[in-house]
């Protein structure tokens, strides 16, 4: 089969090799499909540079999510792969499997695992969002950020949204946002604009999965109680969180490491997934495709993540 491998750690495009591959075998803690779709993550430009939370073992195949058919049983199925058989390629094996929600399409059901997994955790287990809270979202336009406004709304709260491009503030409307800021200068900017739509109380929730600055503006708009949820880097700069100003405020900054959960407690896994499909069926959630890469071309998709110039899930279809 053709699929890209990781032999050495560093930029995805100078790392990335297209060659062909052995397929994965099935087991008895693995399913093998034939791939339709799989989505592009952040985490999958961590990966190719090694700086992952989890480094797999070289060489590798990346891709994190798949939405394929079994290979020994024909079922329709979607999933996080099983490194080192990631879902770059035309087989991938999945760690876990779920069948397509009806009315999915292979993109969306590729985009229906990692995003809206992590939304659910950060804003129901992690934190718990009501009805009537406001919630911030940052990068609302890229995959990540467009499910968590979609489970905002569905939860009942009032959704400020920021994008990075007078181009994204359709796409954030469009997946709920009631506001949307569009911050394509200082992260600053968002703090007078905040102050503004909230009276100057500021918002009950962050998500966050950009850090650096964005961090550093968001502490100056939480609310008195509120919570910083911690999705991530994709800013590129790991900030700090003076403790002074979290005692002051009254705040909490609050990490979501949602893929420890797989391991530590599948049991939950399950149960939000079972949260998510039920709100999938009365469409009050629907994933979000930006765009379609051919397998050939992965390193442009990656380059166009890593750039965040992208918008709803980016997808790769052999």
């Amino acid at each position: 089969m053709r699929g890209w491998t990781v032999t050495s750690f560093g930029e995805p495009r100078e790392v990335l090799s297209l060659t062909d591959l052995p397929e994965p075998a099935p087991d008895s803690g693995r399913r093998v499909v034939r791939v339709e779709a799989s989505s592009v993550n952040f985490a999958d430009i961590l990966y190719c540079r090694g700086t992952y939370q989890e480094k797999p073992p070289l060489p590798f195949t990346p891709g994190l999510e798949v939405a394929g058919v079994d290979v020994e049983t024909g079922e329709r199925v979607f999933g996080p792969a099983a490194m080192p058989h990631g879902g770059y390629a035309e087989y991938a094996a999945l760690s876990w499997a779920y069948p397509w929600p009806e009315g999915m399409s292979a993109a969306q059901a590729s985009g229906f695992w990692v995003a809206y997994q992590t939304g659910w955790c950060a804003l129901h287990h992690r934190t718990s969002l009501s009805a009537g809270d406001t919630l911030l979202v940052h990068a609302a336009a890229g995959g990540v950020g467009a499910a968590a406004v979609q489970l905002g709304k569905a939860a009942g709260a009032r959704v400020i949204a920021t994008v990075g491009s007078a181009d994204k503030e359709a796409v954030a409307r469009r997946c709920g946002a009631d506001e949307v800021l569009v911050l394509d200068a200082e992260a600053t900017a968002l703090i007078p604009a905040v102050k503004e739509l909230t009276d100057g109380r500021g918002v009950d929730v962050v998500y966050d999965p950009v850090g650096g600055d964005t961090f550093d503006a968001s502490r100056r708009v939480v609310a008195w109680e509120g919570r910083i949820l911690v999705i991530g880097f994709a800013g590129g700069r790991i900030a700090d969180a003076p403790t002074n100003h979290a005692l002051v405020k009254n705040y909490d900054v609050v990490g979501v490491h949602w893929a420890a959960y797989q391991k530590r407690s599948p049991e939950l896994i399950d149960a939000w997934q079972r949260e998510l499909e039920s709100l999938w069926a009365r469409r009050a959630i629907d994933p979000l495709v930006g765009a379609e890469y051919t397998l050939e071309q992965l390193p442009d998709a990656l380059d166009a993540i890593a750039a965040r110039t992208t918008t709803g899930r980016v997808v790769v279809t052999p």
